[in-house]
């Protein structure tokens, strides 16, 4: 017990120290080229996103401008019942996002109602996007680590609880994107704002002909939907710097 409890530990500082690196890249940072790609097309489909399914981009939206424009660290934390699949598709991509359009100071995580492991198939899905996500190690719940680009820091993602010692206790916003956590946590502890935002399961197409097919579409769906926040959140710190001139 007591080393199992030290590798946790360890893991656990490792995590915290991967993940701080990827929020500040340096000015000469770019994404891989794959990925850049990727992430300009974009901004060309948020037209494909309704305007219910906006309001809660916007809400989530206003929770990180509020908080940069206080000065303070934005916490995201994205919750499903299993950590496998659209929670890590959100930490991933919103946090892509927020480096994408050079919103500072925006951390994201993810955990679930239970601890799993992180799904192959999302982790191929995201891989296509053009992230390099690379693991180590032959265990049942692997650490990934997830980089962007050259000189941007990478992150490290494996399953866990959405209370796990790694993720916020305070001040941060639970973002439910999937309707079993949704209504197996009706409260987060310590969430300041809590948005249902649910998310298809891609997992009913595993190991038919539809499998990458699904997976893509709700990687895709997730990152557009992301980056559409995060545009919204750009567009509205720029005119808040402009009208103090």
């Amino acid at each position: 017990m007591g080393t199992i409890n030290k590798l946790i530990k360890t893991l656990t500082i490792l995590l915290a120290i991967t993940t701080l690196t990827a929020f500040m890249p340096p000015s000469s940072a770019t994404f891989y080229k794959k990925l850049k790609k990727y992430c300009h097309t974009l901004p060309n489909e948020f037209n494909q996103i309704s305007e219910e399914r906006k309001k809660d981009l916007i809400e989530m939206g206003n929770f990180v401008i509020e908080k940069r424009t206080t000065g303070k660290v934005c916490k995201l934390l994205f919750i499903c019942t299993s950590n496998s699949r659209r929670s890590h598709m959100g930490q991933i991509w919103s946090q892509t996002a927020a480096t994408y359009y050079g919103v500072d100071s925006v951390w994201t995580f993810s955990g679930g109602t239970e601890a799993t492991k992180v799904n192959i198939n999302a982790i191929n899905a995201l891989r296509r996007c053009g992230f390099s996500i690379t693991t180590s190690q032959a265990t049942d719940n692997p650490i990934w680590f997830v980089s962007l680009g050259n000189k941007i820091g990478g992150f490290g993602i494996f399953s866990k609880k959405y209370n796990n010692t790694i993720n916020p206790k305070s001040e941060f916003c639970a973002l439910m994107v999937c309707s079993e956590a949704d209504k197996s946590c009706p409260s987060v502890e310590g969430a300041e704002l809590r948005i249902p935002l649910p998310y298809d399961d891609p997992k009913y197409y595993d190991n038919t002909p539809s499998q990458d097919q699904k997976y893509d579409e709700r990687c895709r769906q997730i990152a557009r939907e992301m980056f559409f926040m995060m545009d919204y959140v750009k567009e509205k710190l720029i005119l808040k710097v402009e009208s103090k001139k």
